[in-house]
């Protein structure tokens, strides 16, 4: 073996053991009689000691020609370290080195391999492989490796049975756009990654498999963000025989797991609230509840004076933001100028101060008193010490502004603690959603979503009205998870495609294996889906993905370390059937 212990492990304990380390050199010290290295591998760094008077000349001489990342296999003897680092596990011991092979010599690295590193994003990005020797993406590595195994045994423990599902599928029309993948066996055809395994996993509950899970990739080929890559990983799952409340309270019961075993926090039973209540309320069916500020109505109390911006508005709605009474008129401009980018699209916001002797203090103080002002202060919450900030205009489009305001303003004032965690549920999501732009309804989750049974019957008159089966898990302001009671009978599920508009003939193309196997006795099912990638990093504290993910895109897609996507040459394409016109 290369080691007899790993460098994070030897102690006090192990003074005068002969043992072998083998690892990466992290810094050396030439003090001319006497070098000192640092050898690091995953578990930790050793101080290794080459003394001129006590290590054989050849060694000695060697280590003197050691530079950074160089690999090495040192032998010797653990001895007690003269100064001792309290800042690291093996800070009472050293290495005096009787024995030193250069397993491998190493070019000079393009950045610093520590903690905080002189390389920039895209230069790391490129050289993945030494930013993984780094602690803080090692260690989110190695996070990720216990949250995916703490899932495992939650859910096997529960007779889960861990499935895998095909890579190489059928495009569908729903969703998001698909990767597709040429055949070169079935020329003029191609098979697409999917974008989930909802399918298979339904057609394992026809199988019987009862209970499914399985930790997979899935691929979209969308537009990339700070919490979004093109290939993600999910926590699938599916059950059978189950109603929406056996699936919250299973996996409930997960997100408590995870939180207790990995943050060591205990967290009771999980709020939920609808979707109205959450777009009313919080301007977002993903609300982050560590903090307050919820959405006051105003219309009633500030339409009845000679303000024409508020009177000719849909919504006039404010939020009450704590401790921000003080802000300077600069401050509170450069909050207006926030709202007017394009990126929230505001056309202007009121702003009232709530003084610390009762009154109040705006920048309408034209058009109303101190009587109405405390109106507006009654049904926002505010207290002495708050701001006010009120946007008006089209609801959708108001509230999606107010909401974007109010995670704003939570960031700059600290109320978006990464330690702490509010786990929520959203239900009674709409079933369709109507787009302007092709006029038909679509799937607000997908099409395989069953109806809540008792607005069945909207269907044929109301369809926006009609509630979904479904519910989304939500942890501090981002989706963690969703899923829904699935449709199980071929009827309704035509049912459903006819009101997305699929012909039969489109349906039964796309879908027809699936309605197929529904007459073969499929059981009632439904599942749920979380984003490992993005509950990941939200345990870790971080709002990116990135760091979690081990040869992560950058925001074009692209993974600059391998040079991917690239050119396929002539004759691969030719194989594939494939002509490329690129004038």
């Amino acid at each position: 073996m290369y080691r007899s212990h790993n460098c994070g492990e030897l102690t006090a304990a192990h003074i005068n053991n002969e043992v072998t380390l083998a690892g990466w050199v992290q810094k050396s010290r030439d003090k001319g009689f006497m070098n000192w290295v640092d050898l690091r591998d995953r578990y930790g760094i050793t101080q290794l000691m080459f003394d001129e008077s006590r290590t054989e000349k050849s060694v000695f001489e060697l280590a003197k020609t050691l530079g950074r990342e160089f690999v090495i296999q040192v032998k010797g003897t653990v001895i007690e370290r003269e100064a001792k680092n309290k800042n690291i596990a093996t800070g009472d011991i050293e290495i005096l080195v009787t024995q030193m092979t250069i397993l491998n010599a190493a070019l000079t690295p393009p950045f610093t391999i520590e903690d905080e590193t002189d390389g920039g994003e895209d230069i790391r990005m490129k050289y993945r492989y030494l930013d993984i020797r780094r602690n803080p993406v090692k260690n989110s590595l190695l996070f990720r490796h216990k949250v995916a195994m703490e899932v495992r045994k939650y859910l096997s423990d529960l007779d889960f049975c861990e499935v895998e599902t095909p890579y190489l599928i059928k495009s569908t029309p729903e969703g998001a756009r698909d990767f597709v993948v040429p055949s070169r066996m079935n020329e003029g055809q191609f098979y697409a990654l999917p974008q989930s395994p909802q399918t298979f996993k339904q057609l394992l509950m026809v199988g019987g498999m009862d209970k499914y899970f399985q930790i997979v990739k899935c691929f979209r080929d969308e537009d990339l963000r700070a919490d979004r890559q093109p290939e993600f990983t999910q926590i699938d799952c599916e059950m059978a025989f189950v109603e929406q409340e056996d699936i919250l309270n299973i996996f409930e019961g997960l997100t408590r797991h995870l939180l207790k075993e990995i943050k060591g926090i205990e967290v009771e039973k999980f709020p939920r609230i609808t979707y109205d209540y959450a777009m009313k309320t919080y301007g977002n069916d993903k609300p982050d509840i560590r903090f307050e500020m919820k959405f006051g109505e105003l219309n009633e109390v500030a339409q009845h004076k000679e303000f024409p911006v508020f009177n000719a508005a849909e919504l006039v709605v404010g939020i009450a933001v704590p401790c921000v009474g003080e802000y300077t008129r600069k401050e509170i401009d450069g909050l207006i100028d926030w709202v007017k980018r394009p990126q929230v699209g505001a056309s202007g916001m009121v702003y009232v101060k709530c003084n610390a002797d009762g009154t109040y203090k705006s920048s309408v103080d034209k058009f109303y008193d101190q009587d109405d002002l405390e109106q507006w202060a009654k049904v926002t919450g505010a207290k002495a010490g708050d701001m006010i900030f009120v946007l008006s205009g089209p609801a959708d489009k108001t509230r999606t502004q107010l909401s974007a305001l109010r995670m704003e303003l939570a960031t700059r004032i600290g109320l978006r603690n990464p330690a702490e965690f509010a786990p929520l549920w959203v239900v009674d999501f709409p079933l369709l959603e109507y787009d302007e732009e092709s006029g038909r309804y679509h799937a607000m989750h997908h099409p395989f979503t069953s109806p809540k049974p008792e607005d069945m019957a909207l269907l044929e008159t109301n369809p926006k009205a009609v509630r979904a089966n479904a519910y989304d898990m939500v942890l501090n302001g981002n989706e963690i998870g969703g899923g829904s009671i699935r449709i199980h009978d071929k009827a309704t599920q035509e049912l459903m495609f006819k009101y997305l508009g699929f012909t039969e003939e489109e349906a039964r193309n796309q879908f027809g294996f699936l309605m197929d196997a529904f007459q073969f006795g499929a059981p009632p099912h439904g599942g749920l889906a979380f984003g490992l990638d993005r509950l990941v990093a939200i345990l870790g504290g971080q709002e990116t993905i990135r760091d979690f993910i081990a040869f992560p895109k950058n925001n074009s897609g692209r993974d600059v370390m391998i040079d991917a996507p690239s050119v396929i040459d002539n004759a691969q394409l030719n194989e594939l059937h494939i002509k490329l016109d690129l004038k």
